[in-house]
Formats: C-alpha cells, structure tokens, sequence
C-alpha cells in the first residue's frame, strides 16, 4: 500500500513497495525527464495534460511501459496533500522514476525580464528535464543583473521562451508566440491560454521577434507554477514594458480553471 507523501522529499516508487522516501544521494544519475505544476488546496489546472506529457517524454527515452507509468501516476496523484499549496515534481532518471514534494515557493503575479537576450543553451529544449540545472543558471546570471527571468534567443535573435516560462505577448488585438518549428517546450499552460482565445475569437499568430521588437508591447511569461505574469519592466536595456491592460481579467480566468486531484 502505497504511504501518502505528506511532507517534502523525495519518494521513489515500485510497481511492488509504491511510493517510499528516499535519500537524495545516489539516487539514479541524471534527470531524464521532469514535470511539475501547482497545487493549491487539493486543485490543479491541466493535469491530464502534464501526464500525457510526462509520459509521452518517458516512452521517448526508454522508460517504463505505459502501463507501468499510468500506475506510478496513480500512486503519485493519491499520494498528494490536499491542503496548502505544493509544487510537486515528477522525474524520470535511467533507473527510477519518483516524486519530488516541494511546498510552493511564493507566487508572482508580475516580472521583470533582463533585457539581454541569452542564447539558448539546452541540449534538450523539448523535453522538460536535462537541461534544468543549464537553465538555472541562467536565470541567475539573470537575478545578477537585477531581473527575475532571461529570454532564451536564437542564433538568429529570435525569441524562444524564458528559462522558467512560455513567451507570449500582444500586437494589437492579436495573441503571439514563437512559430512551433522552433525548439520551444510545449508549455501545458500556454496551450491553455492559446485554446481560450480561439474559443473567444481571438486570433492567435506565430511570429518570429527579437527581443528588442517586444518593446512596448504587452508581454508574458507563462508557466504551470505562477499562471500568467505581465512583464512589468525590462531591466538593463532600453526596452519599455506596455502596461499589463489584458493580463488581470486572464489571471482570474486561469486561477478558476483549477480542478480538484481525482479521488483516491
């Protein structure tokens, strides 16, 4: 019977021992595949979403069978708490797949981005995983330069997301993101927010932009812990942040979208 994880750690699973604490070390090399959202009060958005891409990026890499995993899920999702906020996170490593249970860091409703493109240097940028510890560190180059977040370019100048989120942003009346043929994770989130718009008529185009062409235009950043942040600034550049008109009634719409975690 697998025991409910109702502390923070790391909780390795069996098909035969479920889900059991273990320690960080040693712990089966390097991190193959990752996923995590948010959970607030037993409620979650998109998580089917996060299975089917987890799981998905498993197969990709050899891992359990389907039916192995869909068990794991089953285990890993029972065994969550059903108050406070949490930030779990699923792994696959070359010999275990397990569950991470983290509180919640604090959320923001706004950022500031450096205005410095970095060039993408993920070795792996479709499949969440491999290159998170790359990628924070670039974000702390960027927290050095007194922002919260880095735009990931590439060779051409392109923008490709954010170390941490999806990009979108406002031309007019119309909602952009990077082309898909670009090496862009596919955000569960910023599928959400593409899916409501064209139910609202909204129209939706993939274009390629620098950053210096996000001036003055309404910019998010958009991921599965935090939802929806406006860009509010542009630290060490010349670019102007446009105020955030359409981010607020968003937010509330993505935060109702919540669902409770199935039934144990």
């Amino acid at each position: 019977m697998t025991q409910p994880a109702v502390a923070e750690g790391l909780w390795g699973w069996s098909p035969a021992a479920g889900l059991r604490p273990v320690e960080e070390a040693g712990t089966g090399g390097p991190l193959l595949v990752a996923d995590s959202w948010l959970v607030r009060d037993g409620r979650v958005r998109g998580l089917d979403r996060h299975r089917e891409r987890f799981v998905r990026s498993c197969g990709e890499c050899g891992g359990p069978p389907l039916h192995r995993m869909l068990e794991f899920w089953k285990a890993m999702t029972d065994a969550l708490p059903r108050t406070g906020e949490w930030f779990p996170r699923v792994e696959l490593t070359p010999h275990h797949v397990r569950l991470r249970l983290r509180h919640a860091p604090p959320l923001g409703s706004e950022i500031e981005v450096w205005a410095v493109g970095q060039s993408d240097p993920r070795a792996v940028p479709r499949r969440k995983g491999p290159d998170l510890d790359t990628l924070a560190k670039v974000r702390g180059r960027a927290v050095g330069a007194g922002a919260q977040e880095a735009v990931l370019i590439a060779p051409s100048g392109v923008v490709l997301e954010s170390a941490t989120a999806s990009v979108l942003w406002w031309e007019d009346d119309t909602l952009c993101l990077p082309p898909p043929l670009l090496p862009v994770l596919p955000g569960v989130t910023v599928a959400l927010v593409q899916e409501r718009a064209r139910r609202l008529g909204i129209r939706v185009a993939h274009r390629e932009r620098t950053v210096a062409e996000l001036d003055g235009r309404e910019v998010w950043l958009v991921n599965a812990l935090h939802g929806i942040r406006p860009v509010t600034g542009w630290t060490d550049g010349p670019l102007q942040a446009a105020p955030a008109v359409r981010a607020p009634e968003w937010r509330a719409w993505l935060d109702d979208t919540m669902e409770p975690l199935p039934e144990k």
